[in-house]
């Protein structure tokens, strides 16, 4: 065999090893979201309209006949948009501090405002009934000031709906605030400083500058947000608030072949989020708004000194101080002893953490949520991985439509997929009645490959095609290359996403809730909502094993912002 035939063979193998890696990745990631993301959905839509075989809206007016379910609608959609109002309110001016001020104690400051991130709002709901039931902490204080004569119904009515909307605000205004600031940082200062010259007023250059610059950015995170709150199951459930969507499919899940209406109201859901997604494209698929040049936004800060800095403090702080409530509330939930009509507790006591190790339910939990985060985490790091390496490389020719694919289940919402897969994968061998661990941890992974794959392509857009092109040249196969050069140069990034995945996985709660069916199966928050409907010692057994939680998962996305700093918020984008 001549030299020249020896190169074609190579050229041939290394072409079909690339081809390999590059198809075999698109089929068997859409495979994936074949059976565990379009099937679920289409089943769910198929038997909103069909009964029988036949074309019906018979559930769907049933459903808009019945005043319970078209108040759960609403109420749902006004969480969503009441949510979305608020955080926009809270975190446009944290963003813009951000971006514009250095001040003493700055980085500091700001880590605490991701605080939020490391906690559920449904965990936070059990200290907060604690603080604020009709004979809470915050109603005996008042009385005891004398500011008030009779306990406030803070939980009751109409404000029930407003708790939850808080607790969602607290907790998802760090994403929305990653969003921001991360477009607020790549305006290139330059164009303010030449509106500044030509005599342009502040809130002018704002309106016509940096907001449509920052547009994108401000609407990848509302969009999240507003769908995260439109379909939280956790926080109502535990506040008490059940008039939402995600709480009656919830209440439907076990009688959904008695009661239909349950596929119309999920059918909604989906509706309600694609059409989110519709609009948002629409409003950005005719005016654009570009810049020469991104970043270098170092040059425009000001620096300011601690007294000048004292009302941004404030600002930060009381941001801060609400962020945190939620946390304070679960700990002392958790530690206390012997609380009765009282402010606080009359003693403080680690019994309920000790009973963590001594019960069987919260170490269950402990222990699945272990295992199936692990799993799914590790299937998300290869399947996340290879899809980086297909899109960044561009090893097929339409790359950017998976992309576009493995991002759909971030905004997807999870009560969707897992009254899909109940529905679907009933009296078959991956029923959850049965055995639900390869559905949860198919959901986990589904749900956060987009972290994965988000992380994975940062570290790899970072890294030049080159060394991989002199590896292939002295003859090394493309799984070898990928294996001993392309995965070291972005092992941080794989250890950033695989952090976020299993720390989310952790503590899943739509996906937990509805398809853990058995207590031997009960994830991590499936046991704590088990333990917070116990009388007794239940709430507080509960609340230590969300602080629990609440660390695992605090250790595990610090680790991940220190890794990716800035690049945090470019995880939580939906587009």
């Amino acid at each position: 065999m001549t030299a020249q035939s020896k190169s074609d063979a190579s050229g041939n193998l290394s072409r079909m090893i690339s081809n390999l890696v590059g198809y075999g990745t698109v089929v068997a990631t859409l495979l994936m979201l074949l059976f565990f993301l379009v099937v679920p959905v289409s089943v769910i839509m198929v038997k909103a309209f069909y009964n029988d075989g036949h074309f019906t809206l018979d559930y769907f007016r049933l459903m808009f006949a019945n005043d319970l379910q078209t108040t759960a609608i609403m109420n749902s959609l006004y969480i969503g948009l009441a949510t979305t109002v608020i955080t926009t309110i809270l975190t446009l001016p944290l963003a813009v501090i951000n971006a514009k001020f250095e001040f003493p104690g700055k980085g500091i400051l700001s880590g605490l405002l991701l605080v939020p991130m490391v906690m559920p709002p449904f965990v936070g709901a059990i200290g907060i009934q604690r603080f604020f039931a009709r004979r809470g902490s915050v109603n005996l204080q008042l009385m005891e000031w004398g500011w008030i004569s009779e306990p406030i119904e803070w939980l009751g009515g109409t404000n029930m709906f407003w708790a939850v909307v808080i607790l969602e605000v607290l907790h998802l205004y760090p994403i929305m605030y990653l969003n921001l600031s991360a477009a607020l940082a790549n305006i290139d200062p330059s164009m303010e400083e030449m509106a500044s010259t030509l005599g342009v007023k502040k809130w002018r250059q704002f309106k016509d500058i940096v907001w449509p610059l920052a547009r994108p950015g401000y609407f990848a995170g509302a969009i999240i947000v507003f769908i995260w709150a439109l379909t939280d199951l956790g926080t109502p459930l535990l506040v008490g608030y059940h008039d939402t969507m995600p709480v009656r499919i919830f209440n439907m899940v076990t009688d959904v072949n008695e009661n239909p209406v349950g596929f119309a109201l999920v059918f909604v859901v989906i509706c309600v989020t694609v059409l989110i997604f519709m609009l948002s494209k629409l409003m950005f698929s005719g005016k654009k708004y570009e810049m020469l040049a991104r970043g270098h936004v170092t040059s425009a800060v000001k620096k300011i000194g601690f007294v000048k800095a004292l009302p941004i403090y404030f600002i930060l702080l009381a941001v801060v101080a609400a962020a945190l409530f939620p946390h304070f509330s679960v700990i002392i939930t958790s530690l206390s002893d012997k609380w009765f009509m009282t402010v606080m507790p009359d003693n403080y006591t680690t019994k309920y953490y000790e009973m963590i190790f001594q019960t069987e339910l919260p170490m269950i939990g402990i222990k699945n949520s272990l295992l199936f985060a692990g799993l799914s985490t590790l299937l998300d790091l290869v399947l996340g991985m290879l899809v980086a390496y297909v899109v960044v490389r561009k090893l097929v020719p339409f790359s950017g439509l998976l992309d576009s694919l493995v991002m759909v289940p971030l905004a997807l919402p999870g009560i969707v997929l897992a009254f899909g897969y109940v529905v679907t994968y009933s009296d078959t061998f991956l029923d959850p009645l049965n055995n639900p661990i390869p559905l949860l941890v198919i959901a986990y992974a589904i749900r956060r490959l987009p972290y994965m794959v988000r992380s994975a392509s940062a570290g790899l857009q970072q890294t030049s095609a080159s060394l991989e092109e002199a590896s292939a040249t002295f003859g090394a196969s493309r799984f070898y290359t990928l294996r001993k050069i392309t995965v070291p140069l972005v092992t941080a990034n794989l250890i950033a996403g695989g952090l976020l995945c299993f720390a989310y996985a952790m503590l899943d709660v739509s996906d937990s809730l509805i398809l853990a069916m058995k207590d031997k199966y009960y994830p991590l928050t499936k046991a704590i909502y088990a333990l917070f409907l116990e009388q007794g010692k239940g709430e507080f057994i509960a609340s230590a094993l969300g602080v629990i939680g609440m660390g695992i998962l605090a250790a595990c996305i610090m680790g991940a912002s220190l890794i990716l700093g800035k690049k945090m918020g470019e995880l939580f984008r939906s587009g």
